[in-house]
Formats: C-alpha cells, sequence, structure tokens
C-alpha cells in the first residue's frame, strides 16, 4: 500500500499544465491555455494536481492562491480568492446576473462575524460590497464559478485585476 501511494505521489509531483490541458476540449481548451499563458505573464506561479473528480490548477501570485481551476463532470470551474476586492469591487458590478446571484448566494464566513466560530488556521472570508449591500462571505465559496461563455471573459477579468492588485 505504502509503494502505491508512494508512486501516485511521485507522478502527481510530474503532472504539468500540459496533462490537465490535454484532458480539456473546444472552447475551455483555448480559455485554459489564454488564461494560463496571461497569468504566467503576470508573474503567477502554477501547481497542477489530481482530484476525485480530475484535475485542479492552482494559481499562486506572491505566494497567495489566487485560483484553482477544477475538472468537474459538467466541465470546467474556477474558484477564485480575490484577496483585493476592495480595490476593484465595481468590477463586481459588471458581472453577469447569474454569477451575481452565485456570490450572493455563496455562504456567509462565520469567522468574520465571530472569530471563535470557525477553525483558528481558516485565512478568513472576503467583506466587499455589491449592488449597495455588505457582504462577508466565506473564501471558499465566495467566488466559484462554472467556466461557461458567458462567464469567462469575466473571470479572465476579476483575475487580471487580482493579479495587478497583488504586484
Amino acid at each position: 500500500v505504502d509503494e502505491q501511494w508512494e508512486a501516485i505521489e511521485t507522478m502527481a509531483e510530474k503532472l504539468t499544465f500540459q496533462d490537465f490541458l490535454a484532458s480539456v476540449a473546444g472552447e475551455e481548451r483555448a480559455f485554459a491555455a489564454d488564461l494560463h499563458e496571461e497569468l504566467s505573464r503576470r508573474g503567477c506561479q502554477v501547481a497542477v494536481k489530481l482530484a476525485k473528480s480530475g484535475y485542479v490548477v492552482s494559481y499562486s501570485h506572491r505566494k497567495r492562491t489566487i485560483a484553482n481551476v477544477v475538472c468537474r463532470k459538467k466541465g470546467l470551474a474556477a474558484r477564485l480568492y480575490l484577496n483585493h476586492i476592495a480595490q476593484y469591487e465595481a468590477l463586481l458590478e459588471t458581472l453577469p446576473e447569474e454569477m451575481l446571484r452565485l456570490v450572493q448566494e455563496a455562504p456567509v464566513c462565520k469567522r468574520l462575524l465571530d472569530p471563535e466560530a470557525c477553525n483558528p488556521k481558516c485565512a478568513t472570508g472576503f467583506d466587499y460590497q455589491l449592488r449597495g449591500e455588505r457582504l462577508q462571505k466565506c473564501r471558499n465559496g465566495a467566488f466559484m464559478f462554472p467556466l461557461s461563455a458567458q462567464t469567462r471573459p469575466f473571470v479572465r477579468a476579476l483575475l487580471i485585476r487580482e493579479a495587478e492588485a497583488g504586484e
């Protein structure tokens, strides 16, 4: 059993973005390649892992994760960690209704409401304004979007702003 885990860990260490890209088809592939190039050009580091549902590609900037692109049965999804959202929160107002609905329905950050209510190792969620309403959302669900033709340009714009804000 230990040998099997060592083989899996060794294989996981060798995963590349090209491995992930080979598992993605059509418009999603073109988007993933373009986003990868854009974020790499802005100094983001990439890590590719294998999860139960498929590949997970993590992008980090200045040692902070800004996004995970995950393979799901219905296609790709992106979980964004918009640590500098206060610097460009007006961009949220431009999101399509479906994305706004997902943001508004995301779980509340327990730690922002009560620091004792969540795991002390939790990095705390996001506190921002949307449509004149103050939102305090959990960082793991606040900005989780399926990557569709409608959402891809907005996800790209948010990630570019996040990378620029972190410079």
